[in-house]
């Protein structure tokens, strides 16, 4: 398709030929903005039916069609063109179908193509509809909305076009969900193209089925009970009135589901603007119900009958209560003003207390002011300087003074039941300690009892266990070379014994170096700052290792202070402990990490 058309596509448009190939050849995003062509192509069709007929069949076989179909389903905020691009092809899309008589395969139009382009044309319109509601500027919310309506009116062209796919609309879920709507001008669009499917199809609402059927009714109705706007008011009874009069079955539906209907047109709707139609509404409505005219007034007129009777009861009981009721109305008035009085005496003297204080201030300052001009004149300019800086320390000094002591104040009021548990657990403890001394005197020392000594009898038999097994288990004899061999073994062993012990030592204190060494390493890194804010001294750190030695020295000496200069109360349970001993918990969190400097090697 590339070249020029062939003998046996002479009969085809040369400009959807061309389209055609360049679509082909187009990337995706490019796709949209080439379409917009066949508005032109459409629009220069000259006025013969037949024409037009055939261009609209090349855009169909070339499958020009489809491409529009797929392209609204899309996202066009991502696409070149955005939305405004979007709403013309759905335009030209219902311009496309409509006259168009497919010969081939018509059952794929009509039941596969047609409702799918009405779905997506839908849905487009509440993609339009949900941007043009969350829009804040108007001239952002005027082109959403103007775009809207130029797929609403391709979709009413489209089922004006293909009367059959009427019902398609009205059941399909997107029109119900841009139907059921609280946004003024998008509500009164959807109720027009209503309005053009019911006059389009008068039987359309016969052949949907209930559910949806009840879903437009409720959406109509609810739309008069919950705003007073007269436009949506005016739209609401026309559709009603229309489907009154078109279905003659549905206006006992009417009747029957909204009960309250009749009273909600009548105070709600008259005088609006739109009573002739409101009107027309009304007397279908009672016409409808006059069948059961007669039962639902004896119904009435016994339900007056006992409202008659109630009214008179609860009259006649309210009289009784009168008088009391009387006295309690004045004495809850009285009441009522004296408490009114009293709160404006009150508002009066805290007003002239205000008045007051205000004048007394003004009155200090002013003899302040007074004092101080005057003692200016008395001083030499040169000791005015002198005689200001005295005045501020005095009084800073002053306000000092004040603030210490409503701060004191303060501090005695939220610790004064502090204080007072702490003066009974003392006075507590020192009962106690006197209970316990006087008991202590009180207990009698017990006399000193010798142990018991072993009789002749208990030594003779102790002495002959110990002689049956020394002969049980005799001492083998050594000789003195064998002593001083055996001796001189166990030096060695000893010897070497020591030796390792303290090789094993150093290599502990070297691994502990090692991992102190380690672990300051990694705390420098982690502290250490990004490459372009490091400094010299930053690289002196790393390059040195007795900066961090002697920083922690410092934080270890720095926690034994701590640790000596603590309150004894956290020094309970260590009498026995000595005075230069420091617990190793005090300063494992401080040396753990400390780096001793030297060699590696021990």
């Amino acid at each position: 398709m590339a070249n020029a058309p062939s003998a046996g596509l002479a009969a085809v448009d040369p400009r959807v030929w061309a389209l055609a190939a360049q679509v082909i050849e187009s990337r995706d995003q490019d796709i949209p903005l080439l379409l917009l062509k066949l508005k032109g192509i459409l629009n220069n069709a000259s006025s013969g039916c037949e024409e037009s007929k055939k261009i609209k069949q090349d855009i169909y076989n070339y499958e020009l069609t489809q491409y529009c179909l797929l392209i609204l389903k899309q996202d066009h905020s991502r696409l070149r063109g955005g939305w405004a691009t979007a709403a013309q092809l759905a335009e030209i899309l219902s311009h496309c179908c409509v006259g168009l008589e497919v010969k081939e395969d018509p059952e794929e139009f009509y039941k596969k193509f047609l409702p799918s382009a009405i779905d997506n044309l839908l849905f487009l319109g509440r993609r339009l509809q949900a941007r043009f509601i969350r829009a804040v500027k108007d001239e952002e919310k005027q082109d959403f909305l103007r775009w809207f309506r130029t797929v609403t009116d391709a979709i009413c062209w489209l089922f004006g076009g293909h009367i059959r796919i009427a019902t398609c609309v009205l059941q399909n879920d997107h029109f119900l969900q841009l139907l059921i709507t609280d946004d003024v001008e998008t509500a009164i669009i959807m109720m027009s193209v209503l309005h053009n499917i019911l006059r389009v199809n008068s039987s359309v609402l016969l052949q949907v089925d209930e559910e949806t059927l009840h879903c437009v009714l409720d959406e109509l109705v609810y739309k008069l009970s919950s705003t007073t706007n007269p436009v949506i008011g005016n739209a609401a009874t026309k559709l009603l009135l229309l489907v009154a009069k078109f279905y003659k079955q549905l206006v006992k539906l009417l009747t029957v589901r909204y009960k309250g209907l009749k009273v909600l047109l009548n105070k709600q709707w008259t005088g609006k603007g739109f009573d002739r139609d409101l009107n027309q509404l009304l007397d279908l409505l009672y016409l409808e119900q006059s069948d059961g005219k007669g039962e639902m007034q004896r119904q009435h007129q016994a339900a007056c009958v006992i409202q008659a009777m109630w009214r008179g009861f609860q009259t006649r009981k309210r009289l009784k209560k009168l008088p009391q009721a009387v006295t309690t109305l004045q004495r809850s008035f009285r009441a009522k003003r004296e408490q009114g009085l009293q709160h404006l005496k009150r508002q009066k003297e805290d007003e002239s207390l205000k008045l007051q204080m205000q004048l007394q201030r003004q009155r200090a300052m002013r003899l302040f002011h007074e004092r101080q001009l005057a003692l200016l004149e008395i001083i030499h300019a040169s000791q005015v300087n002198k005689y200001m800086e005295e005045m501020e320390g005095k009084s800073a000094i002053t306000i000092q003074r004040f603030w210490r002591g409503y701060r004191a104040r303060r501090n005695f009021h939220q610790q004064r039941q502090s204080l007072k548990e702490y003066k009974a657990a003392v006075i507590i403890q020192r009962a106690a300690c006197k209970f316990l001394e006087k008991r202590r005197k009180k207990r009698l020392l017990s006399p000193w009892k010798d142990p018991k000594g072993l009789t002749d009898e208990q030594r003779l038999a102790l002495q002959q266990k110990v002689d049956d097994y020394i002969k049980l288990h005799p001492a083998p004899e050594m000789s003195e070379e064998m002593s001083k061999e055996l001796h001189m073994q166990a030096q060695e062993k000893l010897a070497q014994f020591l030796l390792r012990s303290r090789l094993d030592q150093r290599a502990v204190q070297r691994r502990e170096a090692l991992l102190a060494q380690v672990n300051t390493d990694v705390k420098l890194l982690m502290n250490a700052p990004a490459l372009a804010e490091s400094t010299e001294n930053d690289l002196d750190v790393f390059r040195s290792r007795s900066i961090p030695v002697a920083t922690k020295a410092r934080q270890s000496h720095n926690a034994m202070l701590k640790y000596a200069c603590g309150p004894w109360w956290k020094k309970l349970g260590e009498e026995f402990v000595e005075d230069d001993v420091i617990p190793d918990d005090a300063l494992s969190a401080e040396l753990e990490t400390l780096f001793i400097g030297g060699k590696k090697s021990f």
